[in-house]
């Protein structure tokens, strides 16, 4: 069996730069979970989304080398870039369904446009081995699906070097950490060990913590946003009513067959 797979670079104008994720084109039903994980795992991309064409609508679903899970940026955003400028999809957006709902992707002068559930994060009580994990103390510690952790400065947050070990073992996906940004509104960085990714380039699913927060503190609904992984990432976000859309570029990498 051979499966149609797209590599494309997400949140980024450049390439070698954003966050690559892998798109595999399924015909009409889920391949057994073990057989998604494992070509997952050979791709070792921060995630592989997996589609299926139902009603006019896309299924998706999305695995990390090591685990499937509920939310994926970067993968949707590749995954709409695929669909309008390699398969020739009509129209100017496309609705994918997902674990976490109907997510809904539109093209906007040259770019992409997420339309993704909000999800603020909830003050906690950060345990002790968090900051042991980040080396480095937060001002404010919350938590989602992941902790989500704010520096003072931007320097900060790019200067830290995390103990893996120690966040890998820590009651939640990953750690989002994040601060005031110099040319932009904020910046932040993403560890989800757990999930087989040591620091994930660019990440979707953390904006929609990362702007209802920015949103709130800076008083402001659009937000120019850089995730300063090696690689590095932009976007710009925006607020609306209980959604996050984020809008990006993409640059396609590589065409290709997946053989099982």
């Amino acid at each position: 069996m051979t499966i149609p797979y797209f590599e494309v670079v997400a949140f980024t104008d450049r390439p070698f730069a954003g966050n690559p994720a892998g798109v595999c084109l399924l015909p009409d039903e889920w391949l057994p979970d073990e057989v998604m994980q494992g070509i997952a795992a050979e791709n070792n991309l921060a995630e592989t989304a997996f589609l299926i064409e139902r009603d006019g609508f896309l299924d998706v679903r999305w695995m990390t080398p090591a685990i499937e899970i509920d939310l994926c940026g970067h993968a949707t955003l590749a995954s709409a870039h695929v669909l309008f400028n390699h398969l020739g999809r009509p129209g100017d957006s496309v609705t994918f369904q997902s674990k976490s709902g109907p997510l809904k992707v539109e093209k906007k002068d040259g770019l992409l446009v997420l339309d993704f559930p909000s999800q603020p994060a909830r003050q906690c009580e950060p345990p002790p081995t968090l900051a042991a994990g980040l080396r480095a103390t937060p001002r404010e510690v919350m938590k989602q699906r992941d902790y989500f952790a704010v520096f003072d400065r931007a320097e900060e947050v790019i200067a830290i070097q995390p103990d893996l070990e120690i966040i890998t073992k820590l009651d939640a996906q990953g750690v989002v950490i994040t601060a005031p940004g110099s040319d932009c509104d904020f910046v932040s960085r993403y560890f989800a060990p757990a999930a087989g990714i040591p620091e994930d380039p660019v990440t979707g699913g953390a904006h929609c913590m990362l702007t209802p927060y920015w949103a709130r503190r800076l008083r402001k609904t659009e937000l120019r946003a850089f995730q300063a992984s090696r690689r590095g990432g932009e976007m710009i976000c925006r607020l609306v009513d209980d959604r996050v859309e984020m809008e990006g570029a993409c640059v396609f990498y590589l065409e290709g067959e997946v053989e099982i």
